[in-house]
């Protein structure tokens, strides 16, 4: 599992509206029969039901696998617009089978190379899913759960889709006060949750993601997680998203990921990633599955050459499997368990920002201990010595004007604080008002105004701009003081689909570097030198869908 445990709401324990059941492993194979009592199954002749014996019943569908029906406390809350919950937008004809051992029940979905798992334990309220995409002739990315309308509150408005004008895409909407919607803004990365849903007070109904090890994107990935319209709300488990994405599909067993409801609480915390147990599973037959026995851990005594002002975050990554876990603010202790066997790249992370990366193999049953992580003063760019200085390295756009919106609006929201302006380095503000986004055809050209020494006039100076993620090849060109204009710097490796207007920043971080002459300096000290940023690229369309780039941070170094 992975190490992280979500955010602090997702740390905190509630209790489920129904009986705690066991962990106990199974004893043998399934047995195809149904049992007598409360909890049990049957078959409706379309459907393969299940009564999981507490307050909940759900129901199968023995043509396609999909989830036609989910009875919580006798109400109905699957289905909107006529379509029920299934993997992608539903497979096609599928072997279905149905089996009972004890005290649970799996329900079986083959769909070509593609495997996909239903279990319900006796006494809980809760569906286990887990899906299994060997390869890429299907296309599975995600599970999602539909929820009828008007069964719960609008808790979480800037990814509901009840506004009426389309303005991109046909997946983002403004309401008639200038306000965005779009079921993309959910403004969590990964790591920042372990379920989402919603609740009335009195009834919750939740997912509760699985430990994304088959997932891509890191820790820091955003992608859509629920949204609701005027037909009903969808509850998503994303098994791979290709928007904005950093690396390649990897294949094989997702989960378990649990649809959980409860009397109106946030589901136990014992089904979060990283604390659930689910040795009763061992012996279901899940292709793909691997026990708790056939994992390893990693751990780590601690790092050094910490900024303690930040996060720090360590990954584990390789072509079949991901992990993270979060580095202990005292002293960088870190564990990551759970992980299958294999050598992965482990990177450290201060805030978003890669500043160490290294080799370690995980072994079966084996705790892999390493020495203490030094960081190198050099792999911290913000140790570098500079003249000034706008944000700090982390990673991220955060600190600059509009950031935090960024995850949750459209950068046409009319929330959103002008794209444009120029700044005055010294002034107090450079960073709050410099913007977060740059584009060819909203903001291209801003101008940064600074001041240097006698001694720092007279010489060469390197600037630096960091970038998080661009769109269509955005990429910063520099002019100095209308005299001295940089080379277009080839584009980095960055994702070729819509980030920027969808709610993420999360590329791939680089450094642009530039060597600036010293003729391009103002000699007149009491004079302010400019930087003009423009944004160059022969991609892109317009507006907000034009070039752009995001910004970590601008320096010229002493």
């Amino acid at each position: 599992m992975s190490g992280s445990t979500g955010s602090p709401l997702g740390r905190r324990a509630f209790v489920l509206g129904s009986a705690a059941a066991g962990t106990a492993a199974l004893a043998g194979p399934l047995a195809g029969t149904a049992a007598a009592a409360s909890f049990g199954w049957s078959d409706d002749g379309s459907n393969y039901v299940v009564d999981t014996g507490a307050s909940l019943v759900f129901k199968v569908s023995k043509t396609n696998g999909d989830l036609t029906s989910l009875v919580y406390k006798g109400t109905e809350y699957q289905g909107y617009g006529g379509k029920n919950s299934h993997v992608e937008s539903g497979l096609g004809t599928s072997t279905v089978t149905i089996a009972q051992s004890g005290s649970t029940i799996l329900v079986s979905v083959a769909y070509g190379t593609l495997r996909h798992y239903y279990a319900a334990r006796s006494g809980e309220n809760n569906v286990y899913l887990w899906t299994n995409k060997a390869d890429s002739s299907v296309t599975a990315t995600r599970y999602i759960v539909r929820v009828k309308a008007g069964l719960f509150l609008n808790d979480e408005p800037d990814s509901y889709t009840y506004a009426p004008t389309v303005i991109e895409s046909a997946d983002v909407f403004e309401k008639s006060d200038g306000q965005t919607r779009a079921k993309h803004y959910s403004k969590l990365r990964v790591m920042d949750y372990s379920y989402i849903g919603w609740t009335t007070g009195s009834v919750g109904l939740w997912i509760v993601r699985s430990n994304h090890e088959k997932a891509s994107g890191g820790p820091f990935y955003r992608s859509l997680l629920r949204h609701q319209s005027a037909d009903g709300g969808g509850l998503y488990e994303i098994l791979y998203y290709g928007e904005n994405q950093t690396e390649s599909e990897r294949y094989g067993l997702q989960g378990p990921y649990v649809i959980a409801l409860t009397d109106g609480g946030a589901p136990s915390s014992a089904l979060y990633p990283g604390t659930l147990t689910t040795s009763w599973a061992d012996s279901l037959g899940i292709s793909g599955y691997v026990a708790a026995g056939g994992r390893g851990r990693v751990a780590g005594v601690g790092i050094t050459g910490r900024d303690t002002a930040y996060a720090y975050t360590v990954g584990l990554a390789n072509s079949a499997a991901q992990y993270w876990g979060s580095a202990r603010p005292s002293d960088g202790y870190f564990s990551i368990a759970g992980v299958l066997p294999g050598t992965y790249t482990l990177t450290v992370f201060k805030g978003e920002l890669a500043v160490y990366t290294g080799s370690v193999t995980v072994t079966a049953g084996g705790t892999t201990t390493l020495n203490t992580i030094a960081i190198a003063s050099s792999n911290d760019p913000s140790n570098a010595s500079a003249i000034w200085r706008i944000n700090n390295w982390d990673g991220t756009p955060g600190g600059f004007k509009n950031a935090d919106l960024m995850t949750y609006a459209h950068p046409s929201d009319v929330r959103a604080a002008s794209w444009t302006g120029n700044v005055v380095v010294g002034s107090g503000t450079e960073t709050s008002a410099f913007p977060c986004y740059l584009w060819k055809d909203v903001n291209s050209g801003i101008i940064v105004y600074f001041r240097l020494t006698a001694a720092q006039a007279a010489a060469a100076h390197t600037l630096r701009i960091g970038v998080t993620t661009a769109y269509a090849n955005g990429r910063p060109q520099v002019v100095v003081n209308d005299t001295w204009t940089s080379a277009v710097p080839s584009p980095p490796t960055q994702p070729s689909t819509r980030s920027l207007t969808v709610g993420s920043y999360r590329g791939n971080n680089y450094t642009f570097t530039y060597s600036v002459p010293a003729s391009a300096w103002l000699t007149d000290t009491s004079a302010y030198n400019t930087l003009k940023i423009y944004v160059a690229s022969g991609s892109g369309t317009t507006s907000f869908l034009s070039a752009g780039t995001s910004i970590d941070a601008i320096d010229l170094l002493a």
